[in-house]
C-alpha cells in the first residue's frame, strides 16, 4: 500500500532512538499518521515543523499499519513566522486544532485547502484575523456543528445581527435578544465577514475567539469524549486578551456561569 500527496505537518512526536511520528493533513487521505526515519536527526528535524508544507510519501504493507513517510520540504511556513508571535500562535493552534478534531484517513477536500490558503497568507503579511477566524467557523462546519450566521434566529432580520446562542450557534440581533443579550455570545464584524476592516481588530479577534472558542469546548470537545482542548488555541486567546485583563476575565467568569447555569 501506498501513495503520495503534500500535506501539511501537524505535528510530531519522537519514536525509539532517532525515528519521528508525524502526523499530516492531506487533502485525499485527511489527518494521517506515519513514521519517519530518522525524524529527529539533524538533517530532518528542521524539515519536520508544524505548519510546514511537505511532499509525502506513505507506505506500509496493509492499509490500517501505521506505516511509513519520506517527506520532502515544499514550504516551511514557521520560518517566515518567526519575527511575529501572534500568527506563530494562530499557526500552532491550527494545526493542534485540526490533529484534535478531524478523524484519521477521511478525506477533507475543504479544510485541507483552506488550511493551506490561511498558513499562506500569514506567510505573506496579509491580513489574518479575519481569515483565521473563517477557518476556526469551517473547522466546526465539517465536524458536524457550523454556525449560522446569516439571519436571525427569533425574527428573520438579516441586518443588525450582533449576538450568536450559545446553544443553537444562530445569530440573533440585540433587539430581538432584548433581556437576553447578557447571556449569549458576541458576534464581532470579523466572525461575520473576514474581509471586514473593524476599528479595533485586536478586539474584534478576542470577541470571535470567545465565541468559536465556545463552541469548540463546549460543543466539539465533549463529543469527542470530554478531551481539553490543544494548549495552542488557549495561548491564541490569551494574545488577544484586552489590556484590562482582570475586568475581561471577571466578564468571562460570570458570563460562564451565566452558560452553566442555563445548560442546567
Amino acid at each position: 500500500m501506498d501513495w503520495t500527496a503534500e500535506g501539511l505537518l501537524l505535528q510530531t512526536r519522537p519514536h525509539g532512538e532517532s525515528a519521528a511520528i508525524v502526523t499530516a493533513l492531506t487533502a485525499e487521505h485527511g489527518v494521517h499518521a506515519g513514521v519517519v526515519r530518522g525524524g529527529t536527526g539533524r538533517r530532518m528535524a528542521p524539515v519536520l515543523q508544524p505548519g510546514a508544507l511537505l511532499h509525502l510519501t506513505w507506505r506500509a504493507r496493509l492499509h490500517d499499519h501505521l506505516g511509513t513517510f519520506t517527506a520532502e520540504p515544499v514550504r516551511a511556513h514557521a520560518a517566515a513566522l518567526m519575527a511575529d508571535p501572534d500568527r506563530l500562535a494562530a499557526l500552532s493552534s491550527a494545526c493542534a486544532l485540526a490533529a484534535f478534531a478531524l478523524p484519521e484517513r477521511e478525506p477533507q477536500p475543504r479544510l485541507y485547502p483552506a488550511t493551506l490558503a490561511l498558513f499562506d497568507r500569514m506567510a505573506r503579511g496579509a491580513p489574518w484575523f479575519g481569515a483565521y477566524l473563517a477557518w476556526e467557523r469551517l473547522l466546526l462546519e465539517e465536524t458536524g456543528y457550523g454556525l449560522d450566521l446569516t439571519r436571525c434566529a427569533l425574527s428573520g432580520a438579516t441586518e443588525g445581527l450582533a449576538l450568536v446562542s450559545p446553544r443553537s450557534g444562530r445569530a440573533v440581533t440585540a433587539e430581538a435578544a432584548g433581556g437576553f443579550a447578557p447571556r449569549l455570545l458576541p458576534l464581532p464584524s470579523l466572525l461575520a465577514d473576514p474581509e471586514a476592516e473593524p476599528a479595533d481588530p485586536r478586539a474584534e479577534m478576542a470577541l470571535g475567539l470567545e465565541t468559536t472558542g465556545h463552541f469548540l469546548a463546549r460543543v466539539l470537545a465533549p463529543a469527542l469524549g470530554e478531551r481539553p482542548l490543544p494548549e495552542a488555541r488557549a495561548r491564541l486567546a490569551a494574545r488577544f486578551v484586552p489590556e484590562d485583563g482582570a475586568r475581561w476575565r471577571a466578564n468571562q467568569q460570570e458570563h460562564d456561569i451565566k452558560r452553566e447555569n442555563d445548560r442546567r
